[in-house]
């Protein structure tokens, strides 16, 4: 299925330790690893992920690099079947108590490495710490429901309203139980995101990338990293809020 989400994309300081923080405790396996000359790319998931499921790519910059973690992006949530059991069995594991599941019915929070969140959310579908969803804070509500209606033709699968905020959750028509959503958060109050550079896109999978490319175009989205300028490898567009998205042919 076009548009399915493929990977969510974060960046790390220290790759050792990282790919160590994630193995152990998310028991995450490497999936994949790409060198760039100058970085390394590495997919990580559980070892029984859906072939619709999301993956976790770490980007390691070779050398000495530290990043801003901005506030455009917010976290990604993983799949367990009880939150407040899985939360201890990580604390028991030495991970730093950041959210427990009792100031957050129905769901915790825990950090890695580099400071990245992570919520831990409860699902009766997929691997055990697979990727539920990505959130990313958007400035305008209307706009960005638009933008992926449109332009990569999802669906709206559910919302939650609180008095300051709003969270939609969006996914490709017919996707996938466990397929990764994206969660749109919008608050109220106007106000607006710097995007930093410790989270670096989501990706999308495409059946025909330069077909798809076409598409996009005609459908009015930033001309970012057109496949030529790729190699025809992938290709990059981004959002109305400035979030990248990569294009990707499986």
């Amino acid at each position: 299925m076009a548009y399915t989400l493929d990977h969510v994309m974060m960046r790390i300081e220290n790759e050792e330790e990282s790919l160590d923080w994630y193995t152990e405790h998310l028991d995450y396996e490497v999936k994949g690893e790409m060198e760039g000359g100058d970085f390394t790319n590495y997919y990580l998931g559980p070892e029984d992920v859906h072939e619709d499921g999301a993956l976790l790519e770490l980007t390691y910059n070779h050398g000495d690099h530290s990043y801003d973690m901005g506030d455009a992006w917010g976290h990604i949530a993983v799949r367990v079947e009880d939150v407040e059991e899985a939360y201890y069995e990580l604390m028991d594991e030495g991970v730093e108590d950041y959210r427990p599941p009792e100031e957050n019915p129905g769901y915790a929070f825990v950090k890695d490495p580099d400071g990245h969140e992570i919520e831990i959310v409860e699902r009766d579908h997929g691997a055990r710490w697979s990727i539920d969803h990505t959130m990313i804070r958007v400035e305008d509500a209307t706009e960005a429901l638009g933008y992926w209606m449109r332009t990569f033709e999802y669906e709206h699968t559910g919302r939650w309203e609180a008095d300051s905020f709003a969270n939609y959750f969006m996914k490709p028509e017919d996707a996938a139980e466990e397929a990764m959503a994206i969660e749109l958060t919008y608050n109220y109050d106007g106000r607006s995101y710097t995007m930093g550079d410790a989270w670096g896109h989501v990706c999308v999978r495409a059946d025909d990338l330069e077909a798809d490319w076409e598409e996009l175009m005609v459908r009015e989205t930033a001309d970012y990293r057109d496949p030529e300028s790729c190699d025809h490898n992938y290709a990059f567009t981004t959002d109305s809020d400035g979030h990248e998205i990569e294009l990707l042919e499986r």
